[in-house]
This record gives C-alpha cells, structure tokens and sequence, in this order.
C-alpha cells in the first residue's frame, strides 16, 4: 500500500506490516504499540497455534510414549499435553522446525527436515491469508483501532508473491533493515547465540549444503553436526535475504532503520518515523 501524507493521516485504521530479520525490532515494536489501541497479530504465533499445532503435539506425543509411564497416562486419557508457545518464544515450533544434520547429536535427518520446512512454509503462507480477516476482527470484535502484522523473517524467502499483493492491499508495508555492516553482525551473532525457526528456500539450501559437505569433506548431512550446520549457513541466509526484502519494499512499502526503529518510544513516534518514511519516499 502505497500513500500520500495526507492520505495516511486521515487513514483512521491504520494497518502496518513490519517487515524484516529477526532482532531488527518487529516484536519489540508490535509490543510497544499494543499499549497505544493496536493489535498485535504476530504470525510465528499464529503459525504455531493453529497451522503446526498438531504436527508439534504428535511431535511431543511420540518421545512421550517411548517413556512407559507416561504411555500409560496418555492412553488412558489421564494427562495431556498441551502447545503453551508465546508471542516472544518460540520454543515449541524450533523444536519442530530443528535443525539439519546427524540425529545422535539431535539433527534431523534430511528428508523428514525437508517435509517439515514444507510445512512451515505451508503454515507460514495461510498465517499471512489470515491477516484480512484479523484487521476485521481487531476493529470489529476485539474493539482495537489499529492493527499491526509482525511477520516473520523468513516472509521474503517462501516465494509466494500473492501474499505480497495481499499484504500490500491490506496494509501498509515497512521494511526495517539493519542500520549498517557492524549492526548486520550483530544481528547474525544475536541469532547464531538465540536461533528462531528457519526456513530455506528449497534451492538455497540444497546449494549450501552442498558447499557445507564439500568443505567439510563429508559424504551426508546424517554426518553433520547439526549445531555446527546452522552456525554456518545462517550468515549467508541473512545476506541472501537482503535484496529479496528491498525488492518488496521498493515497489510495495517503504524502508526504515533498525537504528531509526530503536529511538521510537510509543504511539507518537512510530507515527512520526511511517511519516517520515513515506515523505523520504515521496522525494525519491
């Protein structure tokens, strides 16, 4: 969505998505503002309770009924086991997603990683469809005047431009990018020492693995420390993400700093850096 100044003041709901890598500030932001009338729709959440919800139970379930007490509780309908992720953690779909590499070290063999990527995709992608029906609901059921979407970073990689176009009809689009190189690092090593779930665009990551096996001269990813695998790749997934979210900014939304996003406050200040995003743009 793209507006005019005027345009966006008068805009009385405002809806905004908030596009970027992990750590840039999308949460923190989306929290900040719910205290200001604005509806936090966070899609990790929303992908974790509705669309994996049940392949992350069964996940549970079949380590738990290795264990015989606990077998016997389950299927006698004496215990169950429930999904308690939360906004700000993630726990339960990173034990889904996992991580590639040797299972004795608590990797994930690479077909059935494969199927799950897939998933989450999949999950990802109907979280996104949702979000019409969420602004409705924020203004019409839950009574909140504005609405912010705080999507995850992997957005840029499931290569489903339709979710694009339906973001963009529906909100306005702000990328927030890493301020600089040194605040670019920062961000990888804030990941690589606090992962969240990844996904991979099928082609990217058959391509690194490969590289990974031949440096590493192994003939398998069962061979890899999962660990290890993840460390490596995820600095050249971040970067490789970098043109993908500029291409949809540039067209479809406007582009903030990290630096410019750690300096708002509240309501007023986020108000005032969409204004001066969209005048930066305007004089483009």
């Amino acid at each position: 969505m793209k507006l005019s100044l005027e345009e966006f003041r008068a805009w009385n709901n405002k809806s905004i998505t908030l596009l970027g890598m992990s750590g840039v500030g999308k949460t923190h932001l989306a929290s900040l503002l719910r205290k200001d009338n604005w509806f936090h729709y966070s899609g990790d959440y929303r992908i974790g309770t509705r669309y994996l919800d049940e392949e992350i139970l069964d996940l549970i379930k079949q380590q738990a009924m290795q264990v015989p007490l606990i077998q016997e509780l389950l299927l006698k309908d004496w215990i169950y086991i429930r999904n308690n992720i939360k906004v700000d953690d993630l726990g339960p779909v990173m034990s889904f997603v996992g991580k590639l590499g040797n299972p004795e070290l608590g990797g994930i063999p690479l077909g059935e990683f494969q199927r799950r990527q897939a998933l989450y995709r999949q999950a990802e992608v109907l979280a996104m469809m949702d979000v019409p029906v969420f602004i409705h609901k924020a203004h019409h059921i839950y009574g909140y005047r504005h609405f912010v979407n705080d999507v995850g970073g992997s957005l840029c990689d499931i290569e489903a431009p339709e979710i694009i176009d339906l973001l963009a009809k529906h909100s306005l689009i702000l990328y927030i990018q890493a301020s600089d190189h040194a605040e670019e690092e920062r961000l990888i090593k804030r990941a690589q020492s606090n992962p969240k779930p990844l996904y991979f665009r099928p082609g990217f990551l058959q391509e690194q693995l490969t590289e990974y096996l031949r440096e590493q001269q192994l003939e398998y990813a069962a061979e890899m420390d999962p660990t290890e695998f993840t460390r490596w790749i995820f600095p050249r997934l971040f970067r490789s993400r970098i043109p993908c979210y500029e291409a949809i900014a540039a067209p479809q939304g406007y582009t903030v700093t990290s630096n410019e996003v750690s300096a708002v406050k509240d309501e007023a200040d986020f108000i005032k850096l969409l204004e001066k995003a969209i005048a930066r743009n305007e004089n483009e």
